[in-house]
């Protein structure tokens, strides 16, 4: 047998699930800060240097969108 054919049907090492996890929660966390901003109102908004327009812009956008 030659050696390309051993390379072929070597196993290949574990992929780690950690890189979409983060993603996961990356994701979750935008979802879960737009939702917040979206419930509050124009005096908490203008606290934070907000206008109402671009608060709605802001929890427009799809939560894989930074």
């Amino acid at each position: 047998m030659s050696d390309i054919s051993l390379t072929r049907y070597r196993r290949r090492a574990p992929m780690s699930i950690e890189p979409a996890r983060a993603l996961a929660m990356v994701w979750f966390q935008r979802h879960r800060q737009r939702t917040a901003l979206a419930s509050l109102d124009d005096r908490l908004l203008a606290d934070v240097g907000l206008s109402r327009e671009t608060a709605r812009g802001e929890c427009r956008k799809p939560f894989w969108h930074a």
